[in-house]
């Protein structure tokens, strides 16, 4: 009872006022009487050019707009892309009105004092575009880009940072057509402030490929561009943040930005052991973040990940440092580009508890016939220790060389070096008896030094002698070398039971090993572009792929006499490669009306797939040779301006590893064996996707649905035995009939009633999924349904208050195979958090983030449900300049990393060390100057920035 009552707490109850609406309507149309979808129209104030509210026409040209009455003097305005504008003065908007039919004239036509030039509307929907006005949507004076985008009709931001535009995900943000940074944009969306954008920009992501040859977008994705305001783009900007608090936690970073132009200079640097990337201007929950087993990693090019941005270490609690530089420019007419240099470091610790459940076929016994259940559940304890960094320098250059040809060239340095140690304890019993079938102690410590290089050149060439006509020159590399050093220290003892009497087979080892990986992967090609019609063309084109995957590996045991590892251990040394050449010569062609868009390519894989290696003084050799169909397909349809359909199909091949391929065993543990199998064939597998999106911005409400799977005609799955000590040997086979899924639907509404602003979401998103392998040569298969519904309701009064409750559950269901000894495990997480922020009084700011998480199945001794309440309180200064603030993490200190995981084989339950609570002070001093500082404002300490 008391966590309800603790919960009932944080709700907050607000009056809402309202004045009486009207409604304005009409329609909108040219001269020749066409309706004109998606024109925009407004009402903006006579007294400031304020605008007041804002709607689009519909499909007819109609629209109605519904507003508050308006006694002061405005101005009805009408803006439509390649017509001129129009615009009429009213002393006031106090009743309903009906408008009639208002037709926009061309440009070079002037109706009298109807037609006026250079207006900016709202909203602008061109052929490809969704054009946003950025003053036109009001934030607070301290905001930044995340928290206008939120603002904008159609545009959604989860509580994982994921950006969705009318349904369709944002994978690229630019900032005046270049990355800032990265491509990824969630350092620009934190960190630049919102007074400083003039437009956001939303088109189709397209790679540089088809920017440059002008095709339509072969993706289902979106890219926002933010173009900065002129008389903005000249300044410097940034903040400095320092802060300690209990627990010895500290957070620190600093970031400074140079505007001028096309000229862009941006440092940044962090240091902190929270958990966090540092870098955020939300002055309430900047470096919190919800904070719910907070995911950190390290990915193998030496790029760091916290919650999805690419900066941290491992599980558990993280110590990072970052420094960054950006540096962006023209150098000449023509010929412009940008460079980012990072250094990441991060030392994590981690305590880890992990219980799993492997299921086994139900077999009956060699001497009495029943049938026994073989399954066996490990449990096991660890504690690692990980220090990881890395340095990574990318570039991008545009030439253009003429009016005809550009080029596009962007290579990428990285070098990393991570080193990890662990201890860790297992125990393996049966489920049916609890007998004890193994157990082990051990010590790693695990080192590699990682480089690598990779490039993206584009070259594009269009012909004047036929519009569309055109050639594109492309050339890829990635090259990776890792050089690491595996250290295994551990004593393992596998138990046999024989007429009731146990048996005991130790495996004590003391062995280091060497191993030596190199990836490999070059494409070249060429593609000719040839119009047909105005609406149709033809693509040909020819790729040529070459991957060389190489693995090396020397193993040694300790030698007591020499103090060394100086035995060298055949049975833990081999050599495995694999080359594979790739011709794919293509032809296809698209077709692109009004509304209907289709490309289609298609054309022979001819593969040459060569393996090798050498293992305890045996060499194999595996050469095969392959022509397989390759397709693409998509198609999107426009209905209207703001309803689609986008549908993707492919067809294409991923050959095994070598691993998988060669026979060649892999004993580096001793409770699990692998060895390839030369008899696979390579996967191949069926890609669809589809989406459907309607967004009204008249009504600012919109909905959106989309599905896709892979099915699998020829996977490459486990072939495992599993002996009396639950020892496993895993081989490969080929299956087909596999296939994954996934599903989603997302709803949105936005209202505004003065100064009250009500914004509704609804979504759902899963996965439904079919898997099979092998286990104690019993075919096995499995049905996996994940569905996460989720609600999300957000009011805001004006600037000084938000209120943010929502709530989402997720169910997992597997159904297992009939031979199984279980036919079905299930279980779900619920998820309810409430975030408020105040503003009141002036210069202060107040926020909670309170939420609650239950997990409905757990094993015993793991919790199943936990709160965690973040609180944070701030006061600005010095003309806003500079903020204290003091925030209390976890303030019930009951955070958890507790999980489970349900899959074909297994139900894996696992608790890792979170942050618990802590409290912060901290000082942020925010800095800023652009172009030229009024007289009456150099008093400020901060004038000279």
């Amino acid at each position: 009872m008391h966590k309800i009552l603790t919960f009932v707490l944080f709700f907050a109850c607000t009056t809402f006022s309202f004045s009486q609406n009207i409604t304005l309507k009409g329609k909108i149309t040219d001269t020749e009487d066409f309706p004109l979808e998606s024109a925009t129209i407004y009402l903006t104030s006579v007294k400031d050019s304020s605008v007041i509210d804002y709607t689009i026409s519909g499909k007819s040209g109609t629209w109605e707009l519904k507003t508050r009455k308006i006694s002061q003097p405005v101005f009805l305005k009408v803006s439509y892309v390649g017509l001129a504008d129009y615009r009429q003065q009213f002393d006031s908007m106090t009743e309903d009105r009906d408008f009639g039919t208002l037709k926009l004239a061309d440009r070079s036509t002037q109706l009298n004092e109807l037609v006026i030039e250079g207006e900016i509307p709202p909203i602008r929907i061109k052929s490809d575009t969704l054009e946003f006005n950025a003053s036109s949507f009001k934030v607070r004076p301290d905001a930044n880009v995340e928290a206008l985008l939120k603002q904008l009709p159609g545009v959604d931001i989860d509580e994982q940072g994921k950006i969705t535009v009318n349904g369709k995900e944002v994978n690229q943000i630019l900032v005046n057509g270049k990355p800032f940074f990265d491509k990824d944009g969630k350092i620009a969306l934190q960190n630049l402030p919102a007074d400083i954008i003039n437009k956001v920009q939303v088109t189709d992501t397209k790679t540089k490929q088809e920017e440059l040859s002008g095709q339509k977008a072969t993706g289902d994705n979106a890219s926002i561009n933010l173009t900065i305001d002129e008389d903005k783009n000249k300044g410097l900007f940034g903040k400095i943040m320092g802060g300690y608090g209990s627990s010895g936690r500290y957070e620190s970073s600093v970031l400074g930005n140079y505007f001028k132009g096309a000229r862009k200079i941006s440092i940044l640097g962090s240091s902190n052991n929270i958990n966090s990337t540092g870098f955020s201007m939300n002055e309430i929950f900047d470096n919190m973040g919800g904070g719910r087993n907070t995911s950190i990693w390290m990915n193998d090019d030496g790029g760091f990940g916290i919650n999805g941005m690419q900066f941290g270490g491992g599980k558990g609690i993280t110590r990072s440092n970052i420094l960054g530089v950006n540096y962006a420019d023209e150098w000449v007419k023509g010929f412009d580009g940008n460079a980012s240099y990072f250094y990441t470091g991060a030392n994590s610790e981690n305590q880890n508890r992990t219980r799993q459940t492997n299921f086994l076929p139900v077999t009956a016994d060699a001497q009495t016939g029943e049938m026994v259940d073989p399954s066996y559940r490990i449990e096991s304890n660890s504690r690692t220790n990980s220090n990881q960094y890395a340095n990574n320098f990318s570039t991008e250059f545009n030439v253009k060389i003429d009016s005809t040809a550009t080029i596009y060239f962007a290579p990428k340095f990285v070098s990393a070096n991570s080193k990890i140690k662990s201890d860790a304890s297992q125990e393996t019993r049966s489920v049916a008896d609890e007998r004890l079938l193994n157990d082990s102690d051990s010590y790693t410590f695990n080192e590699s030094d990682n480089k690598g290089f990779e490039s993206y050149f584009v070259m594009n060439k269009s012909f004047s002698s036929k519009k569309g006509r055109g050639l594109n020159v492309v050339f890829q590399n990635d090259n990776n070398t890792n050089n690491g050093t595996e250290l295994n220290q551990s004593q393992t003892n596998k138990y046999s039971y024989t007429g009731g009497v146990q048996s005991v087979t130790a495996d004590d080892r003391n062995q280091v090993r060497y191993n030596r990986k190199a990836n490999d992967n070059y494409t070249a090609g060429f593609e000719y572009l040839e119009p047909v019609t105005d609406s149709m063309q033809v693509k040909v084109a020819v790729n040529y792929e070459y991957k060389n995957v190489l693995q090396d590996r020397d193993g040694f045991t300790f030698n007591n006499v020499t103090n060394g590892y100086t035995d060298r251990n055949d049975a833990l040394s081999n050599y495995l490669t694999s080359k594979t050449n790739t011709l794919r010569p293509t032809a296809g062609f698209s077709i692109s009306k009004d509304k209907l868009w289709f490309n289609v390519e298609a054309g022979p894989r001819i593969s040459s797939f060569k393996n090798r290696s050498d293992y305890m003084g045996q060499a194999y050799s595996i050469n095969k040779n392959y022509v397989l169909p390759s397709a693409d397909l998509q198609l999107s349809y426009r209905m209207s301006k703001s309803r689609s359909l986008w549908i993707g199909y492919s067809y294409d091949v991923n050959f095994p590893e070598p691993n998988e391929i060669l026979p060649v065993e892999d004993i580096s543990n001793p409770l699990y064996t692998t060895i390839g199998n030369p008899n696979i064939d390579p996967q191949k597998y069926h890609n669809l996707n589809l989406s459907y999106r309607d967004f009204d911005y008249a009504t600012r409400s919109g909905y959106s649905f989309w599905a896709g799977g892979n099915y699998n005609e020829n996977e490459v799955m486990a072939y495992t035995l599993i002996d009396e000590s639950a020892k496993s040997t895993t081989t490969y086979r080929n299956i087909s009939g596999t296939y994954y899924s996934w599903f989603g639907g997302n709803w949105s509404k936005s209202i505004k009633k003065e100064g009250h602003t009500y914004r509704f979401s609804l979504g759902i998103n899963g996965n439904y999924n079919v898997g099979k392998g092998f286990l104690n040569t019993e075919l096995y298969d499995s049905k996996t349904l994940r569905i996460t519904p989720r609600a999300n309701f957000t009011y805001e009064y004006g600037e000084l208050l938000t209120i943010n409750p929502s709530y989402s559950f997720t169910y997992n269901q597997t159904d297992y195979s009939s031979n199984y000894p279980v036919s079905q495990a299930s279980n779900v997480v619920h998820k309810i958090n409430l975030q408020t922020t105040s503003y009141w009084p002036k210069h202060v700011v107040f926020g909670n983030d309170f939420g609650y998480t239950y997990n409905s199945q757990i094993a015993d001794g793991f919790k199943k449900d936990f709160f965690l309440w973040n609180s944070s309180l701030g006061y600005n200064f010095l003309k806003d300049n500079l903020l204290f603030k003091v925030k209390v993490y976890d303030l019930l200190n009951q955070n958890i990393g507790t999980s489970r995981t349900i899959n074909a084989t297994s139900i894996r339950d696992e608790q890792n060390i979170v942050l618990k609570r802590y409290v912060m002070f901290s000082l942020t001093l925010k800095l800023d100057k652009f172009g030229t500082k009024k007289k009456e404002d150099t008093g400020s300490p901060f004038w000279w920035f």
